[in-house]
């Protein structure tokens, strides 16, 4: 008892210290402190001392919340799906802040979970979030079933809503059944678009984010799970009226230099951004423009990277460490059916983490796990009438791809190529768009009398995939 009622002390009277306009102390559940624990206000940083205090010397024009980046040992509460207890508001109608925290020790440590990345699920009305409670909710709730207890983390790479703010309330409630623990990213759609952002607002009472801070909290923030350091950042510099670059302001690229700087080199980070930060196709259209100084910050960290944004699919392998997944979108195209643009199922992505390594598998919404790409036969893609194509929407350089003729294979003839996949089109009855997937293959069989047509596709992971087709 002594040591709560020393904390309970400590916690009562928290000396200030001149120039520090925000302090605190952190405890875990037994009201013990925790020294070490990283704190912020999304501008400045500090470390708890022996004691659990924090001071940080905020500007409340600059700064709307304080909170911690959560130790490996520890947990936040989760309620609802939702973390909470990480995160407090400031006040900037009082001189000084005090806000405490209260982290939960974890029972052993958590090296091996499963990380979900899931982008844009863009609800703008009613139909559309039923449709998210009716098509992407249950589908999660099977893959949770079947993930044998293990502790499951998601992140939400924004554009939740499509600038309809009263639809955050809603969405929560859609995913708060879920056994996991969901956080979020924001994306363009998530800002209330009367509004610029913080760094951009000339009013200090009224920014773009409020809202999705109301619901989620800070935009920027980290926390630490088992041997791997987990980071959301907001990659929209939002200026109001659906106005923004894809881009990182320069503060923010400093508050992850200082992130970082309490994370040790070599550690295995995941990066939750929403837009892109290194697409090839469609010329690079919406990747962050100053992605060249992220890399940079990044080098010496085995660093992926999860966004949305493009509602298409692509991987990018940027250096030998740094390893972009832009995934399909929950939405596909903007609930116009069941693909995104490159011909992508609507779905989300599984990433099996296992101390410091990860392996990775789409799930497509309302397909087996093992639905990994397309087959078209002869006469279905309508600019390749004469091939047989396959979309592999994970694809990256270190897949490989057998094609067999009546059972013998038949090497070196699929041929990869870009074009607008038939499926979107087909779903927009006709009506393509112009954008070019990179995940396409395609082969000409060799003769009319071939009958049968097998596709084995295999990832980097040594998963073996494989579909057959009747000619």
């Amino acid at each position: 008892m002594l040591s709560i009622s020393i904390a309970c002390s400590y916690a009562a009277n928290i000396p200030s210290k001149k120039g520090m306009t925000v302090k605190g102390i952190v405890t875990d559940t037994r009201k013990s402190p925790i020294s070490g624990v990283v704190v912020t206000d999304g501008v400045h940083f500090t470390q708890t001392d022996e004691k659990g205090y924090y001071y940080l010397p905020s500007d409340f024009n600059q700064s709307k919340f304080v909170y911690v980046s959560v130790p490996a040992d520890y947990q936040p509460t989760v309620k609802n799906a939702l973390p909470t207890g990480y995160y407090a508001r400031l006040d900037q109608s009082k001189k000084t802040n005090r806000h405490d925290f209260e982290l939960e020790k974890r029972t052993a440590p958590d090296d091996n979970f499963t990380f979900i990345a899931i982008s844009d699920p863009q609800v703008k009305n009613q139909k559309q979030l039923d449709r998210l409670r009716m098509e992407t909710v249950p589908d999660l709730e099977a893959i949770l079933r079947t993930l044998n207890e293990k502790e499951v983390y998601g992140m939400m790479l924004g554009d939740i809503v499509w600038d309809a703010m009263q639809l955050f309330a809603p969405y929560k409630d859609a995913i708060s059944g879920l056994n996991l623990t969901m956080y979020h990213t924001i994306g363009n759609h998530d800002f209330d678009l009367k509004y610029a952002a913080l760094s951009n607002s000339q009013n200090p009472d009224e920014w773009g984010e409020y809202a999705f801070g109301d619901n989620f909290g800070p935009t920027d923030y980290s926390f630490n799970v088992g041997k791997v350091h987990i980071i959301s950042m907001k990659d929209i510099d939002y200026h109001g009226q659906k106005k923004y670059e894809e881009n990182f302001t320069p503060a923010q690229l400093e508050w992850l230099k200082k992130d970082l700087s309490y994370v040790q080199p070599g550690s295995l980070v995941l990066l939750n951004v929403h837009a892109p930060v290194a697409n090839r196709s469609h010329k690079g259209g919406g990747n962050a423009r100053n992605a060249a100084q992220l890399f940079e910050i990044l080098k010496g960290y085995k660093v992926h990277i999860f966004s949305g944004h493009t509602h298409f699919y692509e991987n990018r392998i940027i250096t030998p460490d740094i390893y972009e997944h832009n995934i399909g979108a929950a939405c596909g195209a903007w609930w116009a059916g069941h693909v995104n643009r490159c011909g992508a199922p609507n779905g989300y992505l599984l990433v099996n983490v296992q101390g410091d390594d990860i392996s990775w598998q789409y799930k497509a919404t309302g397909r087996p796990l093992d639905y990994q790409f397309r087959v078209y036969k002869p006469g279905e893609f309508q600019s390749q009438p004469e091939y047989l194509v396959v979309n592999i929407w994970d694809y990256d350089p270190a897949w490989t791809v057998q094609y067999y003729e009546d059972g013998i294979e038949k090497k070196g003839v699929l041929e990869a190529f870009d074009d607008e996949d038939q499926d979107f089109i087909t779903m927009k009855k006709g009506k393509g768009t112009g954008y070019h997937t990179l995940h396409l293959f395609r082969v000409r069989p060799s003769s009319d009398k071939v009958k049968k047509i097998e596709i084995t596709a295999t990832n980097r992971f040594g998963q073996s995939f494989r579909q057959t087709v009747e000619l």
